[in-house]
């Protein structure tokens, strides 16, 4: 006896296994290979794309502001506003625990100085060391992250 059927839900009979290649998958985060970047901020939408690419880069960048102080660290959080004034930055500095929130509208420069913590540290990527591990018999397995230094 089956159940009944729902429009919204694919139909299979009840005790047929479900093809993991037929299910939905998501897409992953596709990381630009920034890490050692310097932009160039002519314009207000250049430095918007250049701070977003920032945000989304997981290591330390170098802000230069408009005094001509620098700050090393990384940008953990923005808010994008109307204005360049509007909006900001917030920075965990490299030699401070302190966090230190920036206007666009402040930021004369931006090098991403930093090395990329997480590249080449995808999924597929641990996976296929695992195997490779398994199969030549060396090593100690283990299915604890790798360190990042």
């Amino acid at each position: 006896m089956t159940g009944p059927r729902h429009a919204d839900r694919p139909s299979h009979t009840e005790g047929s296994p479900l093809d993991p290649d037929l299910l939905e998958v998501a897409p992953g985060t596709h990381h630009e290979g920034v890490q050692g970047w310097v932009p160039e901020l002519a314009t207000e939408e250049e430095l918007r794309i250049a701070l977003e690419k920032a945000f989304d880069y997981r290591g330390d960048v170098t802000l230069t502001l408009k005094n001509n102080s620098k700050i090393e660290g990384y940008i953990f959080d923005r808010v994008t506003g109307a204005t360049l004034a509007a909006s900001f930055v917030r920075v965990l500095p490299k030699d401070s625990t302190q966090r230190v929130k920036i206007a666009y509208a402040d930021i004369a420069a931006l090098a991403f100085t930093g090395r990329d913590t997480a590249a080449g540290k995808s999924w597929e990527a641990w996976v296929r060391q695992y195997w490779e591990k398994k199969a030549s018999g060396k090593g100690q397995l283990s299915l604890q992250p790798e360190s990042l230094e």
